[in-house]
């Protein structure tokens, strides 16, 4: 236990000061409540349209895809670690399988563009009153004489 004892000491000295620095802003901070702060969007954005609407992915969507297209650097800087130092027939191997990794990163890239993943033109997917369009209400037809 003895090796402990310093990331111990740190962990708790660290523990002692978020909390104490939490509680002289909680004593000694503004305590102003205003109607804007108590409403449920204090970012300035009024809620449009009823709760149970569909909810755009479109963000997530773009989140994931940066992810996965961003660890591949991981993957490539281990690799070229690797490359720099070895044989010829590690190199032609690894390039062999370097190509392969690229073709297959390359196909995934043509298809979130294919299918638009990476399009931020949410106007197609947003209802119009969030827009701050005017919403036009059509009504169907009625015909006349049914009950």
């Amino acid at each position: 236990m003895g090796p402990y004892i310093g990331i111990l000491a740190i962990v708790g000295i660290a523990a002692a000061l978020s909390a104490g620095l939490a509680t002289l802003a909680w004593v000694l901070g503004p305590k102003r409540v205003t109607a804007y702060k108590q409403s449920p969007y204090e970012c300035g954005v009024a809620p449009v349209g009823d709760a149970k609407e569909r909810f755009p992915v479109k963000f997530y969507l773009v989140a994931i895809l940066f992810i996965l297209f961003d660890i591949e650097v991981v993957f490539l800087w281990a690799w070229m670690t690797v490359y720099k130092d070895s044989s010829i027939e590690f190199m032609k191997f690894s390039f062999i399988e370097f190509l392969t990794y690229m073709s297959t990163w390359i196909l995934g890239y043509v298809y979130a563009v294919r299918v638009g993943a990476i399009d931020w033109d949410d106007t197609a997917t947003i209802s119009p009153a969030k827009l701050g369009e005017p919403v036009t209400v059509t009504t169907l037809p009625t015909v006349e004489g049914a009950a």
